[in-house]
């Protein structure tokens, strides 16, 4: 896998230059320039878009029963950050978030069960804005090889995104343990505990309608208030588009990016895509370039400091694993057993986790901050 990122990244970089001297340098460079308080207000509705999507996320917990909606904004930031800037497959960062989310006191099985949920509704609702934006576009062109390859990419967006919601229902945690136990052979395989405590807070989650149905709706307007980017910079460039028309090339736009998952950053493939898009409406390339600049210039203003903010979040809080270790042995102590600290490391490393040792553990939603960790 790292392979293949390494190759795609350098494939992305070789077309993304070559793409700007095709264009001439001095002209994308002027372009930049013109775009002037374009580019501050592009990372301000970045920024906004960002927060927004930490409100989505915090929506789909229970009332009582989550993270406060601060933590939710802060690890929706790092998430952004490791995903927008880091080579890790644009996954990468929601894992690390829930893992987070885990130190923050909620346990693992919601925090993974609410990061499966999340990813969900963000992706149907992209694919949702993606076929209105595909829906605008033959309005505005008719049919064309654009509509022809957007349209390909829905077809099979589709059933990948049925499938990932059916993995995350009953028959999906039949398949994954029955995957695990041949893996395990006639091992003891512990984290099959863990996998009933993430589909238990999957069903719990699911099953809040209203939430998800919230979730779904403001994950949409935070798609719409990305749109403000396209419309914004293009607009500072003196390329008068409408709202509508910056709608289209958002919407399609990031259909690409999320069609380049691999590339990191989705460079080559971000810029091409652009200025595909920004041609349909009579946009030169060079604007189009400067519009995917000024795009990664908000990537980096909201990523290094979201990268920042995860580097301080490691260092101050505890791992669950610990407070786990600190309870049990509590526990134990008050019921005349040996306590924790005197076990065997191997009881040790089983007993952190919330599984006593010698014996596997049925695990209740709420008890198991370390699920997370294990499944993964």
């Amino acid at each position: 896998m790292k392979r293949l990122t390494t190759l795609a990244s350098i494939v992305g970089l070789v077309t993304a230059l070559a793409l700007v001297l095709s264009s001439g340098v001095t002209d994308v460079g002027a372009a930049l320039v013109g775009a002037g308080w374009g580019a501050l207000a592009v990372v301000v509705a970045r920024f906004v878009a960002v927060a927004w999507a930490g409100f989505g996320w915090h929506v789909v917990f229970p009332r009582g029963a989550g993270p406060t909606l601060r933590d939710c904004i802060r690890l929706r930031f790092v998430r952004e950050g490791i995903n927008t800037l880091l080579p890790v497959a644009q996954v990468g960062g929601d894992l690390i978030g829930a893992r987070l989310l885990t130190r923050r006191g909620t346990p693992g099985g919601m925090a993974g069960a609410s990061m499966f949920v999340d990813l969900m509704t963000q992706a149907l609702t992209q694919l949702l804005f993606t076929v209105a934006g595909l829906a605008l576009l033959v309005h505005f062109t008719g049919d064309g090889p654009v509509v022809r390859t957007v349209a390909g990419g829905v077809v099979l967006a589709i059933p990948a995104l049925a499938a990932f919601y059916v993995i995350q229902r009953r028959s999906g945690h039949r398949l994954i343990e029955g995957a695990l136990s041949r893996f395990a052979a006639a091992r003891e395989w512990r984290a099959l505990g863990a996998i009933d405590v993430l589909y238990d807070n999957l069903r719990r989650l699911y099953g809040n309608h209203a939430r998800v149905g919230g979730a779904i709706l403001i994950h949409l307007v935070g798609w719409i208030i990305g749109t403000l980017e396209v419309w914004i910079a293009l607009n500072a460039m003196g390329h008068s588009v409408t709202f509508v028309e910056a709608l289209v090339i958002e919407s399609l736009a990031q259909a690409v990016r999320g069609a380049a998952f691999v590339v990191p950053g989705a460079i080559g493939a971000q810029e091409g895509g652009l200025i595909a898009l920004c041609a349909l409406f009579g946009i030169p390339a060079e604007a189009a370039l400067a519009l995917s600049l000024v795009k990664r210039v908000a990537d980096l203003a909201v990523g290094l400091p979201s990268l920042a903010l995860w580097h301080v979040m490691e260092r101050a809080t505890t791992a669950p694993s610990d407070a786990v270790s600190t309870g049990l042995a509590a526990i134990r102590a008050r019921l005349g057993r040996r306590p924790e600290h005197a076990a065997p490391l191997a009881t040790t490393r089983a007993t952190a986790y919330g599984f006593p040792a010698g014996r596997p553990a049925a695990l209740s939603p709420d008890n198991e901050p370390g699920a997370l960790q294990k499944c993964a």
